[in-house]
Order: C-alpha cells, then sequence, then structure tokens
C-alpha cells in the first residue's frame, strides 16, 4: 500500500505513472481515460457519483435557483441571493467538464493511447529520456498543487461549518427547497450531508478533470522542451557518436562528416516525427477541451463578479476556488506556448551552417513548422495565457464597479 502511495509523488514523474495516478481519481467518478486498463469500474464508484450528483443537483441547481430566484425576492436579501448565486454557478463548471468527460470518453481514450505511443518511442537513459523527466516533474508539481488547492478549499469550507459552536451550515443564509425549519432535526442532518456531497462533488470533479488537462498538455510541453536540448547538442552528440564508432584509421574528414550527417539525418527525423506527433495530439486535445474551458471562462467571470459584490468578507473562501482554475488554464496554455517558443529557438541554436545541404533543408522545413505557435484556447476565441488572464481580470474588475456603482 505504501508504495502504491509513493507513486503519486514526485519521485514518480513518468507518463505512465502520471496517467495511473490520475486514472485513480477519475475511475471514481465513472471515468475510464486508459484503454489498457480493463478492469470494471467497481459498483461503489456508481454509487459514490449517482448520490453526489444527485445532492449537488439538489443543493447547487434546485435549491439555489428557487432560493435567488423566488425566496430572496421575497424577503429583500439581495446579499444572501448574491452569495448563493455565485456558489451555484461557480460549482457548474465541474458538471459541465463532467459531461465533456462523457461525451469524448472514447476520444479522451485515443488521446492518452497516442501519448502513450509517443512515451513509447523515448530511449531509456538518453538525453531526451533524462530532460523529459526533468520537465514532468515540474508538470506533476503543478497538477498536484492545483489538485491540493482546490480540495483542500473545500475542506475549509466544510470544516469552518464543523469548527463553529452551534449548528451551522457551508452558508447559513443559504434556505434549501423543502428542509425548512433548517437548523431543527433531521432537516439540519439531512440539509447538511446534502451539502456537504455537493461540495466534494464540485471541488473533487473540478480538481481531478483539471489535473488530468494539466498532465497531458504538460506532456507535449515537456516533449517540446526536451527535443528542444536534443536539437542543441544535436550536431556535438552526433559527432561523439561518430568518433565512438569509427576506427581511428578511418576516420579521414571526408569520411567523418559524411557519417556525422547520416547521424544527425536520423535524429532530425526522429524530432520532426515527434514534433508533428505533439501537434496533432495538442489539436485532438483542444477539439476536446476549448467548448468546456469556454463555458468554465464564462461561468467563473460570472461567478467571480457575483462575489465581488457580495461582499469579500463573505466569499473569502469562494474565491481562491474560481480563481485558481482560470489561472491553472492560462498557466498551463502559457507554458505550452513558451515551449513551443523554445523549440523555435532550439532550431537556430542546432548548429545547422555545419550541416550538408540535405539536411539544411530539413532544417528550414523544421523552422517553418516551428513559427506554428502550439497554443489553447477557450472556444477558439482567446488563447489560453498570461495575457488572457489578465484581460479576465481586468473584465471582471471594470464589470464589478459598474455593477457596484448601479447598486449604490
Amino acid at each position: 500500500m505504501l508504495e502504491r502511495l509513493k507513486k503519486f509523488g514526485l519521485n514518480h514523474c513518468d507518463l505512465q505513472t502520471m496517467i495511473a495516478n490520475v486514472s485513480v481519481f477519475l475511475r471514481l467518478l465513472v471515468i475510464n481515460i486508459d484503454k489498457r486498463d480493463k478492469n470494471k469500474i467497481p459498483l461503489i464508484s456508481y454509487i459514490v457519483t449517482f448520490v453526489a450528483s444527485a445532492c449537488y443537483f439538489y443543493v447547487y441547481i434546485v435549491s439555489m435557483v428557487w432560493f435567488v430566484f423566488w425566496r430572496c425576492v421575497e424577503t429583500g436579501d439581495t446579499i444572501a441571493g448574491i452569495v448563493v448565486f455565485s456558489l451555484g454557478i461557480a460549482s457548474e463548471i465541474a458538471t459541465f467538464k463532467l459531461l465533456y468527460m462523457y461525451m469524448y470518453s472514447e476520444t479522451i481514450k485515443n488521446i492518452v493511447a497516442g501519448y502513450i505511443t509517443l512515451d513509447s518511442e523515448v530511449i531509456p537513459g538518453s538525453r531526451k529520456s533524462y530532460y523529459l523527466t526533468k520537465f514532468l516533474r515540474s508538470v506533476k508539481k503543478r497538477a498536484i498543487l492545483f489538485w491540493c488547492v482546490i480540495v483542500s478549499n473545500g475542506c475549509v469550507y466544510i470544516g469552518k461549518a464543523v469548527l463553529l459552536p452551534g449548528r451551522h451550515f457551508m452558508e447559513d443564509s443559504f434556505i434549501f427547497l423543502g428542509l425548512e425549519p433548517m437548523f431543527e432535526t433531521p432537516n439540519y442532518q439531512i440539509a447538511f450531508l446534502a451539502n456537504t456531497m455537493g461540495v466534494f462533488f464540485t471541488c473533487y470533479l473540478t480538481s481531478s478533470i483539471s489535473a488530468f488537462f494539466i498532465i497531458i498538455a504538460g506532456y507535449t510541453e515537456a516533449q517540446m522542451l526536451a527535443i528542444s536540448e536534443d536539437l542543441i547538442h544535436l550536431w556535438d552528440d552526433a559527432n561523439k557518436d561518430i568518433l565512438n564508432t569509427i576506427d581511428q584509421d578511418e576516420s579521414e574528414a571526408s569520411t567523418r562528416q559524411v557519417e556525422v550527417n547520416n547521424n544527425v539525418n536520423k535524429r532530425l527525423i526522429e524530432i520532426i516525427k515527434c514534433h508533428t506527433m505533439n501537434i496533432d495530439l495538442i489539436k485532438r486535445i483542444e477539439n476536446v477541451f476549448q467548448g468546456a474551458i469556454a463555458v468554465e471562462f464564462l461561468l467563473l467571470i460570472v461567478s467571480l463578479i457575483a462575489e465581488l459584490l457580495g461582499g469579500l468578507e463573505n466569499t473569502y473562501l469562494q474565491l481562491p476556488f474560481a480563481l485558481m482554475q482560470v489561472a491553472m488554464d492560462c498557466i498551463t496554455g502559457q507554458r505550452l506556448m513558451d515551449s513551443s517558443l523554445t523549440f523555435a529557438m532550439a532550431v537556430y541554436d542546432s548548429k545547422w551552417e555545419n550541416f550538408d545541404v540535405k539536411n539544411a533543408k530539413i532544417v528550414l522545413l523544421m523552422l517553418q513548422n516551428a513559427q506554428k505557435t502550439l497554443k489553447l484556447s477557450a472556444g477558439g476565441i482567446t488563447m489560453l495565457s498570461f495575457a488572457c488572464l489578465m484581460s479576465v481580470l481586468r473584465s471582471i474588475y471594470s464589470a464589478y464597479t459598474t455593477l457596484r456603482s448601479t447598486m449604490n
């Protein structure tokens, strides 16, 4: 058991292990991302998913709509309505992500299989293998950080209600449909359990699916950085290989030059193949997730505006949940773009001026392909990047100040 738990740590950063790690979390949500895993999803996963999703639907869809658009209209409690509305909108991100995972389940399995095939071509002990493991460590660290922050946020949100003296809910002002009076037995116990399951569903689902997205996109980032290192050292490595394989009496300048260029040609073709596969895989990822990301951004923007309008003193635990998702998606997209730029610069730094004409033409082709930056987008409208993050935050603040002045 201890050995299995250790594989979730940073000492095991290969793709196979990371896919296995995230697969464990997703199987609890009745999602299988690995074609090779022929084990049936256990019955308990179906039960947990059904109960948690039913509780979520009751609390954050049915009760939220009733409370915001009927109860608060009657009572005139605008702040409570805004706070509960922000909770409901932010929580719906999880539902959309789950729907997309179900809708594109076979496509996602094929994408994962493509990445596993790509990873199987990496030669253990090679320069590329060393750098790939190094960069994947950063990717896994990013996924672990995101998962821990989102899950911890949910735990703190529930823990606040448990630790305060007396009977409390996550939001004391939030009344569930059909469970009044809320603080009387057994209504309190039923409502608290339903709320807890709803929070679990929202946080666990969001963190696990996003961790999968970070890892799968991060692998392309790591591949791009690893083949960039290969390119930079390509000429020197080829010379060393030839010196070790050709006898000294045969290593005349012309013969040696031909052998070096043959070696370079072989490795350039491997790099082109790897680059092309990464381009294809990242396009397939974007085709699957761009719709979900667009909906996510829209919901998060509305949610964050509502949270600000509701007052930070009322929504200080909801803000990290929403901001972390926007930020991590943009960071993932930015790192992918940065890795593309690194690859383009590596093509320039490959000492191509020493290559023969045939290899120089291949480098020219690589350079043309490298100009097409790998990217992820939100619905094909805007690229995920730091600029996108700043734009979203500015839009949220502008909308907030406008609505605040109107409310005042």
